[in-house]
């Protein structure tokens, strides 16, 4: 049981890493909890449970049987560098309605779905993390795959809800021109890591 809880300690451990480390994700978390209030926020938390799976099915079927995958990753990180800049725009153009500030749908889960699937970090996980420490579980007990996958997703939604109720919790102290402000500053982050998305796609495509 002692090999048990080591996988469920690891997965808390890459969990919580993942989870508050800066990234797309953590930042259209606290865009959209910002804009929007909780429930967005909550909403983008919740996407890398809903769309990890598919990454990792893709990682294991599609992207580890090419001859080079640093071609996948860089069409990949491109991608979401297109995406990231979308939703960079959007911060920095957005304007509080005075009186139906949910006139535009948020469409949050979609944009936190959307921004998981371009982020190549999740395949990177999965190639060089998750899936063999999922083997090495299960060579022991489908027990342990669940305790690695549950330590690794409760402490990697955690850290993102935590990041949403705060922003929440700082949306009501933010009036006017410092609320516009506020948001385009995090605009200025996104196409931050848009570039940055761009930078490491072109070195998978040896672009120097």
């Amino acid at each position: 049981m002692s090999d048990g809880w080591s996988f469920l300690v690891a997965g808390a451990l890459v969990g919580l890493a993942g989870g508050f480390a800066p990234g797309p994700i953590s930042m259209l978390v606290i865009v959209q909890s910002l804009r929007y209030g909780l429930g967005e926020g909550l909403k983008v938390a919740i996407a890398p449970l809903l769309t990890d799976a598919p990454v990792a099915i893709a990682a294991l079927l599609v992207i580890s049987r090419l001859d080079d995958a640093s071609l996948a990753l860089g069409v990949i990180a491109l991608t979401g560098a297109a995406f990231l800049s979308y939703l960079a725009y959007q911060s920095l153009t957005f304007e509080a309605p005075a009186a139906t500030p949910d006139a535009q749908a948020p469409g949050s889960l979609r944009k936190g779905m959307l921004t998981n699937l371009v982020n190549p970090n999740p395949y990177l996980f999965w190639f060089t993390v998750g899936a063999p420490t999922v083997v090495e579980a299960h060579r022991a007990s489908w027990m342990f795959v669940g305790l690695f996958l549950a330590g690794l997703y409760v402490c990697l939604i955690g850290a993102k809800v935590t990041f949403a109720v705060v922003a929440a919790r700082g949306r009501s102290f933010l009036q006017g021109t410092a609320y516009r402000y506020t948001l385009r500053a995090l605009g200025v982050g996104l196409f931050i890591y848009a570039l940055k998305f761009v930078r490491d796609g072109l070195g998978y495509l040896g672009v120097t």
